[in-house]
């Protein structure tokens, strides 16, 4: 089975989700989404997988969200999907994904059901 987590190594919840995944004997493909932020694309399919809108997945207390004007609640889908790739430390982490499906590592445990 193929395991790949947006991890943020800064972060507490990352890295017990990590922990969590290797006590199981997963060892995931870590993507540092701060250094490779995801594409467009890529979230839009999150989105999806998650069944949340784009400022669901958003850290919306970052001052980038602010200094972005991202809680204009004019703007669309789209617009907030692309500033999730401008700016990635705006995207809540950290997200599992396994088996065509992903989770939001929040709390850690909550990834194990698409395991």
């Amino acid at each position: 089975m193929t395991v790949t987590i947006w991890h943020n190594p800064r972060c507490s919840k990352s890295r017990q989700t990590l922990a969590l995944l290797r006590e199981r004997g997963i060892e995931p493909g870590i993507v540092e989404y701060l250094k490779t932020p995801p594409r467009a694309d890529e979230i839009e399919t999150v989105l999806d997988m998650l069944g949340m809108e784009p400022r669901d997945l958003m850290r919306r207390k970052e001052a980038a969200y602010r200094e972005a004007g991202l809680d204009d609640p004019g703007l669309g889908r789209r617009a907030l999907v692309e500033a999730m790739t401008a700016y990635p430390v705006l995207i809540e982490r950290p997200v599992v994904l396994a088996k065509g499906k992903a989770a939001l590592g929040r709390p850690p445990e909550s990834v194990l059901e698409i395991l």
